[in-house]
Formats: C-alpha cells, structure tokens, sequence
C-alpha cells in the first residue's frame, strides 16, 4: 500500500476544469479503498471533502476541510455471455478514456457520452447523459463507501433514484458515501445505436458512406459525437470550464404553451405526454449571453450553456455571470433555469 502524505495549503488549481485557484486546507491522494478506509477513520473528527475530477465544481472559496482526491485505477470484465458483457470500473478513472476502451472492445453502450470530462465515480452521482443516452442506461450497480463509519454498500439502479441529471448522491444521500467502482451492462452485438440527434446524423453524413451513415459503427458515432463536442466546447486544458454549466428546463406542457405563443420561434423537445424539454443554450443566446465576456469571466462563443474562465478569474465572479443569465433568462422568457454544476 502506498503512503499517503496529507499535505497543507495546497492549490487546487490543477484539479478542477475551471482552472479556479482556491487552497485546501489539507490534501491527500488514495489509490484503493483500503487507504481511503485508513485516512476516513484516522480523520473522523475533520471536515472532509471528496473530490474526483473536478469536472462538475465551481470553486468560490477555499476549502477549509481536508480534500481526499479519489484516484482510485483499474477496469474488468467481472461477467459476459453471447450478449452482454458487465465491466467494472474504479472510480478514478477518466471517464472519455474508459468510453474509448469500451469501443475499441466493441462494446456498446457508452460511445453517445463520449468526451464527457471527469471521473467514472462521479458519473451516477449526475446521471450524465449525452445525445439522447444516460448513465441509467447501463448502470448495474456502484460500490459506495461510507464516510461516517467506512461501511461499504452496494446501490443497485433501482436504490438509485436516477433523473435527468439527478440521483440519491446528489440528494438524500449527498456527502454520506464515496463512490468506489461501478459496474455497467454493455453490448457485445445487436447495438441499440442512437442516432436520432439532428447533429450526430449530420456529422455522420459528412464523413462516412450512406451505409455507415444508415447503419454506423459504435466508433463512427463515437467519432461524430467526439467532433461535434469539439466544435462547440473548450478543452479544458485550453480554456477553464465544466462543460454545461446549465439543466434544460423542463416544463408542464400547460405552462410551455402560454410562453410559446409569446415565443413561437421558441425550441422545445417532447419528454413525455405532459412535459417538454427547453434548449437552455438557446434561451441564453436569444438573452444575449453567447460570446459575452465580464473580465475573465464569460460564455463561450460557440455554446452558449458553456460558461468559462478566461484566465484568472475566480469563482464568485462565473458564479455572478450563471446568476445574471439566470436572472435575463427569467425577466425574458419566465423560464428558471438551473445550474448543473456543484458551486461550493
């Protein structure tokens, strides 16, 4: 087992997509759950703060706690049939690389959340999703630890209350567990290939045959999805940000009707017989936001649900620039729209 050095004062600047400067008080690294069982129950007194890849944080502070970075490594395959295969996956791992594995083992499931930035670990926590495919979608089970008492539990999906970008860790149990390793159901053939989205349809028709086009494989959509989230949000390494900054709005159909009449030019998609779904990036460009910049602080010019950080600035100046777009967005059009990142 390796030693794990808790260090003081240490910038966090490296470790959130932001590229926030902000100070742990204390800081350490695991590599198993054996040293995150050690280093929770040595510091049972303390304030803790877990963190993964730092893809879904804004950083407004420094944080007074010691910060236990999740960097927890390694995949298998624990189970396959003719059909399916389930893999697990430790919580550390760079979710776009894990993705990229899944691929090149054929493997179906995953290729729409490609380039999604982060950790597999804080994956269920957001259900994240992309181009019509969620966590949820593939999602087993998932090893949590506890941090009151370093139980360790398994959730299976239905203890999961997975919602569009919600489940338990983000609510009833927020801050009681650490996720160690989860393990998701994926396709060995027959793929359930979604390309139902106007975007990867024409990223596919640009580079591929009409049969590929028609019939592609998991790495074709994969490439296509990989291309148009390039075309439209930073690298992080290039430029600080968390990818979407905002939820789309869901909204009674009832209530939808009334704003679309006063918008007709309004897009929306169906969720459900009494529900639709409003594109946040296109009330925030039509409020004027897209390519804005206040300081260091702005939306990117390209997606306006991208909010990013041009240099030095900090956290509360992204957090007044998401509560000014929030505010227009409202006085606009009458619709709330909510952040989809952590501000701590």
């Amino acid at each position: 087992m390796s030693f794990m050095e808790i260090q003081n004062n240490i910038s966090l600047k490296k470790y959130n997509t932001f590229g926030i400067e902000a100070k742990a008080k204390q800081f350490a690294k695991v590599h198993s759950t054996d040293e995150l069982k050690i280093i929770l129950e040595e510091n049972k007194a303390q304030k803790k703060f877990i963190l993964g890849g730092g893809s879904n944080m804004l950083l407004t502070k420094d944080i007074d706690a010691l910060v236990i970075h999740i960097d927890l490594k390694g995949k298998k395959i624990i189970q396959e049939n003719d059909d399916f295969v389930w893999v697990e996956s430790q919580a550390g791992e760079n979710w776009h690389e894990f993705v990229l594995w899944t691929i090149e083992q054929n493997f179906g499931g995953m290729e729409n959340m490609s380039l999604i930035p982060g950790n597999v670990g804080a994956t269920p926590v957001q259900n994240i999703g992309a181009y019509g495919t969620e966590i949820k979608d593939t999602f087993v089970s998932c090893e949590a630890m506890t941090i009151e008492n370093q139980e360790m539990k398994t959730f299976i999906k239905e203890d999961c209350n997975f919602g569009y970008r919600e489940s338990i860790f983000k609510n009833e149990a927020k801050n009681q567990y650490v996720i160690t390793s989860v393990v998701f159901k994926l396709t060995k053939r027959n793929h359930k290939i979604n390309i139902s989205y106007g975007d990867i349809m024409a990223e596919l028709a640009k580079n591929n045959s009409e049969a590929s086009r028609l019939n592609p494989s998991l790495k074709e959509v994969s490439n296509a999805v990989i291309a148009i989230r390039q075309s439209k949000l930073p690298d992080p390494k290039e430029l600080g940000n968390s990818g979407s900054f905002f939820k789309n709005p869901i909204l009674l159909k009832s209530d939808f009707e009334k704003i679309h009449q006063q918008f007709p030019e309004m897009k929306y998609f169906d969720i459900s017989d009494t529900e639709v779904k409003v594109p946040a990036g296109w009330l925030i460009e039509q409020a004027g936001f897209k390519g804005k910049r206040f300081g260091d602080a702005g939306i990117h010019k390209n997606q306006a649900l991208v909010l990013v950080n041009y240099g030095n600035a900090t956290g509360q100046e992204i957090l007044n620039v998401s509560k000014n777009i929030q505010e227009t967005v409202f006085k606009t059009f009458g619709i709330h729209i909510e952040a989809e990142v952590n501000v701590i």
